[in-house]
């Protein structure tokens, strides 16, 4: 006791001595005695508890402490605490841009015939696009008479709630960034006013996007490394499960950085609030105990989790895709062939495209774009067609049904996602007709 009685004391001198400083190192910290165990480990070392986790668990914590302190020595004295089982340090997370893009604008961004889309009026380009007829959708749709149950839970930039696609299926979210319960528009990140006019010319946004707007708005949000990203995801589930509703978790900003607390946050919120699945279009070569933790929590709980396996274009492991409880998409083209930018490997469940999809944008115009955050939501959206079939489908049932796809190779996991044969397996497996 004395031992540790003394290297305590040295531990709080040592923190103590940090000066002024500009930021905080955070760490994330699990504590079987929940906050008056955290609470009086930090007054003992002279950090300060900034929030739980969790939510209703009350087990995880971030932690923070000035940046003059080292942060190897601060996680080794968290770590030693007595009912402390596990510290990581809280790292930033980005959505990832494609790498040497060629953004090509599709015909079908330029196709705003109306389309009564299940209620809703929107582009017939986005509707009737051609990865819908690749996956199979239609078909699968009037066969087994599917149009998507549940809350898809959507870990992102935010959405543009007032979207004429999608605005009658959004329901109530959190802004992680802001710690504010509603429903986060992306538009909240804008540092200056923009008000957009759908010119008819296709112009590019960021590295991965063309959207149609007026040349001013777009040289405003080229700014934004990922504006409008969460809309964009938010509208291909919504094109594959038009029933399912969204609710927006934004845990990113629009220059697309967020943090492993907020993801954490966002996952423990989702499942504990209604979601039945998780899309998480971003990813990070950083493994991480406590995300392996809380998507291990969602799935016991019945949440069905999808990430995207990134777009460095490599046989490497991202998370969370690569995680036991999550299926890893990667992208394709509308030949069934990888897409240049898509990752492979162990980490793809299954593919499905990934290469100049068009979905709303905000301020009710519409983008093309590029990357494995938008093979993702197809998925996804399959997975709430799973849900007309068994209500009480899990990620289990959800992984096994969607692994009926097209085998296109080692490299792809199963294969390109077919829908038609995913919601088939499903019933057959209950011994439906």
């Amino acid at each position: 006791m004395k031992v540790k009685s003394r290297f305590l004391s040295v531990a709080v001198l040592f923190l103590l001595f940090a000066q002024q400083a500009r930021a905080n190192h955070r760490f994330i910290v699990r504590i079987g005695a929940g906050l008056p165990g955290i609470q009086r480990i930090c007054t003992a070392l002279a950090c300060t508890v900034t929030r739980g986790l969790d939510g209703t668990l009350g087990q995880l914590f971030l932690v923070s402490v000035l940046d003059s302190a080292n942060p190897d020595t601060v996680l080794q004295l968290l770590q030693s605490q007595n009912g402390v089982s596990s510290v990581e340090l809280d790292i930033p997370i980005k959505i990832p841009q494609i790498p040497d893009s060629n953004v090509i604008v599709p015909r079908g961004l330029y196709d705003w015939r109306p389309f009564n889309y299940f209620g809703a009026t929107v582009w017939n380009g986005y509707a009737n696009q051609p990865a819908a007829q690749v996956i199979g959708l239609n078909v699968a749709r009037t066969s087994f008479n599917v149009l998507g149950s549940g809350i898809v839970g959507v870990i992102d930039t935010g959405i543009d709630p007032s979207h004429p696609a999608l605005q009658r299926v959004v329901v109530i979210g959190y802004d992680f960034t802001r710690d504010t319960r509603g429903i986060p528009a992306e538009s909240s990140d804008l540092t200056q006013p923009v008000s957009p006019t759908a010119t008819g010319t296709a112009v590019q946004v960021n590295d991965s996007t063309a959207a149609v707007l007026d040349q001013n708005s777009a040289d405003i949000l080229t700014q934004y490394a990922a504006f409008g990203h969460g809309t964009m995801v938010s509208g291909v589930i919504h094109l594959v499960a038009p029933n399912a509703l969204i609710m927006p978790l934004k845990a990113f900003r629009a220059d697309g950085t967020s943090t492993l607390s907020d993801i954490l946050r966002a996952i423990y919120y989702g499942t504990q609030n209604g979601a039945k699945i998780l899309n998480m279009s971003f990813s990070t070569p950083n493994y991480s105990k406590e995300l392996q933790r809380a998507l291990q929590n969602a799935a016991a709980n019945g949440v069905i989790s999808v990430g995207s396996a990134g777009n460095d274009g490599q046989e490497i492991l991202v998370y969370p895709a690569a995680l036991d409880d999550v299926m890893g998409v990667a992208s394709t083209g509308y030949l069934d062939e990888r897409s240049w930018f898509s990752n492979y490997g162990r980490v793809v469940w299954v593919a499905a495209p990934g290469e100049a999809i068009i979905s709303p944008y905000p301020f009710g115009t519409y983008a093309a774009s590029w990357g494995t955050s938008f093979s993702a939501p197809f998925v996804s959206g399959t997975a709430a067609l799973l849900l007309d079939v068994r209500s009480d489908c899990n990620q289990t049932q959800a992984a096994g049904a969607i692994s009926n796809a097209r085998y296109l190779g080692p490299e792809l996991g199963y294969g390109r996602l077919d829908v038609y044969q995913a919601v088939g397996a499903l019933i057959h497996s209950r011994g439906m007709p």
